[in-house]
């Protein structure tokens, strides 16, 4: 386990005993809450686990490495962002997906590209925002999105 890790496993524990010493009755009604909802979340969770094995079964990881590899950084980004701004999959199955994805050869920068891209962008969800904010705010809002999102991605890299 790395640092970072360790780190958020001490806060996390801290937390509770704090919460604990605060309010043991409220404490333990959340944990029966966070119970219910891991309940009904382990069926997607299973799922998740299966697509990500099926995509990685149906994409070899050299197609992978020489898609979003290191060969053409700027090229593979700009196709990473523009595929996750097109691509409508929630935000708990992205993240183990882009990880597999780096695990198997995939660069930083164009990962984080899809992610960040992914989450901020919404190409599918347009029209009906388009229809509740209005075209000027839903473009301009998409647009920006999908710069600071390449921004953000082009910094990662830098940092990692």
């Amino acid at each position: 386990m790395d640092i970072f890790t360790i780190s958020l496993w001490g806060i996390t524990g801290t937390a509770f005993v704090a919460s604990l010493i605060k309010n043991k009755q409220k404490t333990f009604n959340s944990m029966k809450m966070a119970r219910g909802m891991m309940k009904n979340m382990i069926g997607q969770i299973v799922g998740i686990l299966f697509l990500i094995g099926l995509i990685l079964t149906f994409i070899p990881p050299e197609a992978i490495k020489s898609v979003l590899g290191k060969s053409n950084l700027f090229l593979s980004t700009i196709i990473s962002a523009i595929v996750g701004s097109i691509t409508l999959i929630p935000a708990f199955v992205a993240f183990p997906l882009v990880g597999s994805f780096v695990d198997v050869g995939a660069s930083i920068v164009p990962a984080v590209a899809f992610l960040t891209t992914l989450t901020m962008v919404g190409v599918v969800t347009f029209p009906l925002e388009k229809q509740e904010f209005g075209l000027k705010f839903a473009a301009t809002r998409n647009i920006l999105s999908f710069i600071f999102a390449v921004i953000i991605a082009l910094t990662m890299g830098v940092i990692m």
